[in-house]
């Protein structure tokens, strides 16, 4: 689990992000990505944009609060280790592969499954609503283990894999 994997369509390249843009201009090319249904992104609701924002400054407020230094305003994503079913998400679904100590610690955070349902679900797991820095994940992994590993298939739960903020 040394490696981070950047998931993305090989048409539109990696690191992409629709809370980068004017709102304007993001709601266009998600109305554009609902109409084609065979891509994850068309299952997102109306609101989804909205949603996203508000979850990623949460997310970057408590990683603040733990001493993180975030460059960025809005993060890029990665996973802590494969998740060959994210490439299921893109009709040429690409993965890119960088190592964890290529980036300072202080500027990725954590969050234990996908920020959605990690910010979002109130479920009781106590790693619900947290973010968490590189020595802690690693400390979580021991207790719950990987997501891909026990949860490959999704039907225990909404935790498939570890997201990385960049």
């Amino acid at each position: 689990m040394k490696f981070l994997y950047h998931y993305y369509e090989l048409a539109r390249g990696p690191f992409l992000s629709l809370t980068d843009l004017p709102t304007h201009e993001a709601m266009v090319i998600q109305d554009q990505l609902k109409e084609d249904k065979s891509l994850f992104a068309s299952k997102r609701s109306a609101d989804y944009l909205f949603i996203r924002r508000d979850l990623e400054q949460k997310a970057r407020d408590l990683f603040i609060g733990k001493g993180g230094k975030p460059v960025r305003s809005t993060p890029h994503y990665m996973v802590l280790g494969k998740c060959e079913w994210l490439r299921e998400w893109y009709k040429e679904g690409q993965e890119l592969e960088i190592h964890v100590d290529e980036f300072d610690e202080k500027t990725i955070s954590f969050t234990y499954g996908d920020l959605f349902p990690t910010m979002r679900f109130q479920d009781g797991k106590p790693y619900r609503g947290q973010i968490y820095t590189k020595d802690e994940i690693y400390k979580l992994i021991e207790v719950f283990g990987l997501p891909q590993k026990w949860n490959r298939q999704g039907d225990k739960g909404p935790e498939r894999y570890i997201e990385v903020q960049i």
